[in-house]
This record gives C-alpha cells, structure tokens and sequence, in this order.
C-alpha cells in the first residue's frame, strides 16, 4: 500500500511564511492532479491549491496571491508555498493525489496524506 506523507507544518507568526512538502511513502509510477486542502476545527474541508500533471494551477480567492503550489513530477511530489499567513489560515493541511502505482496500473486512483497542523499565532 501506498499513502502520502506530508511535512513542513509548524507554529508560525501572523505575516509569516511556511512551506509544506508531500510525497508518496513509496516509489510510485506516476501523479496526476495533486492538491492541498486544510480543515479548521469545527469547519468542513476546504481545497487550498491543486495543481495539474501540467502546471495549470488553481486557488480559492482567500488564499490567492499568498499561496504557491508546484510539483515535481519526476519525484511525483507537490509543494506548498504560503506567505503572508494569517491566524485564519490555522489549520491542519491535507496532502491529496491520484496516483497510478505502476506501469501496469488500469487508472490513477485517489490517496490523501495524514495532514500536518499549521498555526498561525502571535
């Protein structure tokens, strides 16, 4: 079995800057459309970022300008680069990916990572 990992999360000033970091805990074919989404406490799942096999990238309006999402296909991993964060931003934050496992795979399927907690707090 294969699952996402994420790192790079951690307890940072109002204005600050972090990046978070996923990849797949082990060697995988191939990635499709990977995303970054994050959950506050007592709020649903929302997506941050997503970003396609070939660079298009997409952002909600409350994290445009600020967040960066890229990839690297070669290693199939996606990044996340925030700045300017703010304490709504607080959240735990989501790795999500299809992934084909192998060359022989029918279909890329759909993994999620365990998240890693961003605070934002002065």
């Amino acid at each position: 079995q294969v699952q996402l990992v994420e790192s790079g999360g951690g307890v940072v000033q109002p204005g600050g800057s972090l990046r978070l970091s996923c990849a797949a805990s082990r060697r995988v074919f191939s990635s499709n459309t990977m995303a970054w989404y994050r959950q506050a406490p007592g709020k649903q799942r929302e997506l941050v970022a997503s970003i396609t096999r070939g660079g298009s990238t997409s952002y909600p309006d409350s994290v445009k300008g600020r967040f960066t999402i890229s990839r690297d296909n070669a290693k199939n991993t996606v990044s996340l680069q925030m700045n300017s964060l703010k304490p709504e931003d607080t959240a735990v934050y989501y790795c999500n990916g299809d992934l084909k496992l192998y060359y022989s795979s029918s279909d890329y399927l759909n993994y999620w990572g365990q998240g890693t907690q961003v605070t934002v707090s002065s």
